[in-house]
């Protein structure tokens, strides 16, 4: 496999991290941007509260509109995700996302790895997605019409490392404030990231309901693979793949964050990467 293809998708990655968290200033003042970009959602996990970041996280976004009382779902969000997936579907989460490149790293931890089959990923992911993101916020609410951020408020690991960690690194007032919560938070954030040095990719697969919003959009968007008619079956991709898909049958499967591992094990380059807008 050539490793100078695969180190130049982490550098990618890595220049990704630092577009979405451009705000460097904020790492060191401990504020978080509030300027007008803050009101466009970028198409991956990047927590609003991290100081660098300058633009919203979608799935905070639709927490957001949902917590407020006089709204319950924001279409515009939808809209945005929707043109996001469309356009590229999960490369966003291959070659953009800060925690999916964080997971990337631990997976480069030499430990003993295990592969698991897509049996029911999307079931709890969807189930997430669902509950925890659309359901919850919107019709469990407290005296004044406001709901909980569940997903965002309890689980978001992304929040956790690019949000409450560098703040409370340099605002001594919030340190002061920590509380069960924060405890609760930082539990999980450890849980997924140990369970991500043995599992590719722990959070993608099984918790993030961005990915399975922009997963769904795999089979129809612009950008998808294509199997040829060199294809000699000898079924290298499908070990190649981390994320337990099998190419030939599916190269467009939900599951697919599009690494292109599989397209560089294909000894008889039979796996192509099109754009069109239509078949």
């Amino acid at each position: 496999m050539d490793k100078k293809k695969i180190n130049r998708r982490h550098l990618i990655q890595a220049l990704g991290v630092l577009v979405f968290n451009g705000n460097l200033k904020g790492f060191l003042t401990g504020k978080i941007y509030q300027g007008k970009l803050k009101n466009l959602c970028v198409p991956v996990l990047n927590c609003y509260a991290c100081p660098g970041a300058v633009g919203s996280c979608p799935i905070g976004s639709l927490q957001a509109i949902s917590n407020h009382k006089n709204f319950n779902l924001s279409f515009y969000v939808l809209g945005l995700i929707g043109l996001f997936g469309i356009l590229l579907g999960r490369f966003f989460c291959g070659y953009l996302c800060p925690f999916g490149f964080f997971q990337d790293l631990l997976a480069k931890i030499p430990s003993k790895k295990i592969r698991i089959k897509n049996r029911f990923n999307n079931i709890v992911r969807y189930s997430i997605l669902i509950i925890m993101v659309f359901l919850i916020p919107i019709f469990v609410t407290d005296k004044f019409g406001m709901g909980d951020p569940v997903f965002c408020k309890y689980i978001c690991p992304s929040g956790t490392l690019l949000g409450a960690f560098p703040l409370l690194t340099v605002n001594p007032a919030l340190r002061g404030a920590i509380g069960s919560l924060f405890f609760l938070k930082v539990g999980i954030f450890v849980a997924i990231s140990v369970l991500s040095i043995f599992i590719f990719r722990f959070f993608c697969r099984l918790i993030c309901p961005l990915g399975a919003l922009l997963g769904l959009f795999n089979p129809v968007s612009f950008y998808r693979f294509r199997i040829d008619d060199s294809c000699i079956s000898c079924g290298k991709c499908e070990r190649a793949c981390k994320m337990g898909i099998n190419p030939v049958e599916t190269p467009n499967s939900t599951e697919c964050i599009r690494c292109d591992d599989c397209v560089k094990e294909c000894p008889v380059s039979a796996i192509k990467k099109e754009f069109k807008l239509k078949d």
